[in-house]
């Protein structure tokens, strides 16, 4: 079949390699005008590491990515005050485990289908229209395109599941956090492989050497502090920034003053999607645009990975009827993903503290980790998949 999928980042490059593999004939449209690189670093494990496995990516995204050594709290004079070993967590992964960033894992698995893939870079779709026979998508560029189905594979705001199924307030679930993320080259303070936080009341900067001299910064606070008002430009996002962690001690003077001459500032919300169904007619939403658990749930970019594989999976295994397809992809993983969702849902009412006793208690409570068994007890749920991969050879 030919398959159109709306996006080239993680679900989507993943789903066209399956899709391919299995013999069908995907066309992936991206409105960036190149591969996004960069983004924050995430833990990666579970589903997605196995099925980066079973591509044969893993060598290179293990390669991209970072061993990380620790998490460590700092107070205002930078002195530790929590944290803990990251063995700790690879250890509850049986070490099948790396951080890595999230442009340097949607560039490995996009490698892997490049020059096989039709991609069109530089433009969105503005209009679908289904027929009995097929779907035809009209893209902003004013190119038209006939395909058997439509995959929505673009994010968190995505554009297919507003064109299929209604706007965006309808199915997202804020959970009550604004983040930045931005690079700089040359920041002087580095602390190779270890993850450094510092967090205030109601506030959270965090930052992270990367290669290259490079230094990756991300700032999570609560959104009653926006006081109703959403930034809604670049220099509106810096202002409320510096109005934000102004005050907010420690290096945050220096890494503001780093953020006046980053140009990839990054701004959203903290917010799930929570749809009842992830499909309609001959479309189907995969990854962030159907699910998103948000970064609070500590692995959407490898439920990304094993959503679009399932979904590949079955509409092989589904001959080519698109709706048998799709009951049996919302069938097999609408249990695991609610789940994940509810336990993100659940860390973050502790994930930034309101108050600094709230702080305090955070940081002792990090510091139990290093004793044996805490970290199963504690985390093992979260790092433990309640889901089997099936094999669709």
């Amino acid at each position: 079949m030919k398959i159109a999928i709306s996006g080239a980042g993680i679900a989507g490059a993943t789903l066209a390699y399956w899709l391919l593999h299995a013999g069908h004939e995907p066309l992936m449209i991206e409105r960036a005008p190149a591969l996004r690189t960069g983004g924050y670093i995430m833990d990666f494990w579970g589903g997605g590491y196995s099925i980066a496995e079973r591509m044969g990516i893993l060598p290179a995204v293990r390669q991209a990515g970072y061993q990380v050594g620790e998490i460590r709290f700092l107070a205002d004079d930078g002195a530790k005050v929590g944290g803990f070993a990251v063995d700790a967590l690879r250890d509850l992964t049986a070490g099948r485990m790396t951080s890595v960033a999230r442009g340097e894992l949607a560039a490995a698995i996009y490698r892997a289908i490049d020059g096989r893939v039709e991609a069109i870079f530089d433009d969105q779709i503005s209009a679908i229209n289904e027929y009995d026979d097929g779907v035809q998508i009209v893209l902003q560029s004013g190119e038209k395109r006939d395909v058997d189905i439509l995959a929505g594979a673009d994010g968190l705001h995505s554009r297919v599941r507003e064109l299929i199924f209604g706007a965006e307030d309808r199915f997202e679930k804020d959970l009550g956090y604004r983040f930045a993320v931005f690079e700089t080259t040359g920041y002087e303070t580095r602390d190779e492989n270890a993850y450094i936080i510092h967090a205030a009341a109601s506030r959270q900067i965090a930052r992270f050497a990367l290669r290259g001299g490079r230094t990756l910064f991300l700032l999570v606070f609560r959104s009653e502090l926006l006081n109703g008002v959403e930034p809604t430009g670049p220099a509106e996002t810096r202002a409320l920034l510096k109005a934000t962690f102004g005050d907010a001690g420690w290096e945050s003077g220096r890494i503001l003053a780093a953020m006046a001459t980053a140009d990839d500032l990054y701004f959203d919300r903290v917010s799930q999607i929570r749809m009842p169904s992830w499909h309609r007619g001959r479309t189907v939403l995969v990854g962030d645009a159907g699910m998103a658990v948000s970064f609070l749930a500590g692995e959407g970019a490898g439920l990304a990975m094993t959503e679009a594989y399932v979904l590949a999976g079955e509409i092989s295994r589904a001959s080519g009827d698109y709706a048998k397809a799709f009951a049996a992809y919302d069938a097999r993983l609408r249990p695991f993903i609610e789940g994940k969702q509810h336990g993100a849902e659940s860390f973050a009412s502790t994930f930034v503290p309101q108050s600094e006793f709230g702080v305090w208690l955070r940081n002792q409570a990090t510091k139990l980790m290093a004793l044996p068994g805490a970290a199963n007890l504690m985390l093992g749920k979260s790092f433990r998949d309640d889901f089997a991969l099936p094999d669709y050879a």
